[in-house]
């Protein structure tokens, strides 16, 4: 097995065999390792989320290269994903450690207003809206009854309803 994998030599000396099959035993590993952990990392786009895939596959990599021993960043890398499913409990428990590791949603338009400050805070644009809008099929914030930047930093829309939506004027016009 030690010299199958090469795991005594250095990443310039491993051949395609070595490397092929470094690559097949940690897509298998990895496999393993993210069903063991949590679905949510999968789907969603948070930076919590993220960082847990760029440490994965970086220290999933260097088991491949050769350029870290193979066996321990196995084991790193379920290390990662289960502390990243412990921080996902506690986030679950308790609200004060997920806004901390997830972060929280801002208001940005409240009653087709633009809230500026919101905006500001997020440096989210006036045209970042508008084409957030547009992409949900809104014209303009006064079709809005709330939009909410979301801690994955998705602008999530609630319209008016039909009967309850203001009527605008010319004054009320988003340019």
């Amino acid at each position: 097995m030690e010299d199958l994998l090469g795991l005594k030599l250095e990443p310039h000396e491993l051949g395609y065999l070595q490397v092929v099959l470094r690559a097949l035993i940690v897509f298998v590993a990895s496999l393993v390792i993210v069903r063991l952990g949590a679905k949510r990392f999968l789907g969603r786009k948070t930076a919590f989320d993220f960082i847990l895939a760029f440490i994965l596959g970086s220290m999933l990599s260097r088991a491949i290269n050769g350029s870290a021993p193979f066996f321990p960043s196995l084991v790193g890398g379920l290390a990662v994903v289960l502390f990243h499913r412990w921080l996902a409990w506690l986030s679950f428990r308790f609200h004060a450690v997920g806004r901390l590791v997830k972060g929280s949603d801002s208001i940005v338009i409240a009653d087709g207003e633009l809230q500026h400050d919101a905006m500001e805070r997020h440096l989210f644009t006036e045209r970042d809206l508008l084409e957030d809008l547009r992409l949900k099929s809104h014209e303009s914030p006064s079709e809005v009854k709330e939009a909410r930047i979301e801690r994955s930093g998705d602008l999530s829309v609630i319209p008016f309803e039909k009967s309850s939506k203001p009527q605008p004027t010319d004054t009320d016009k988003f340019s």
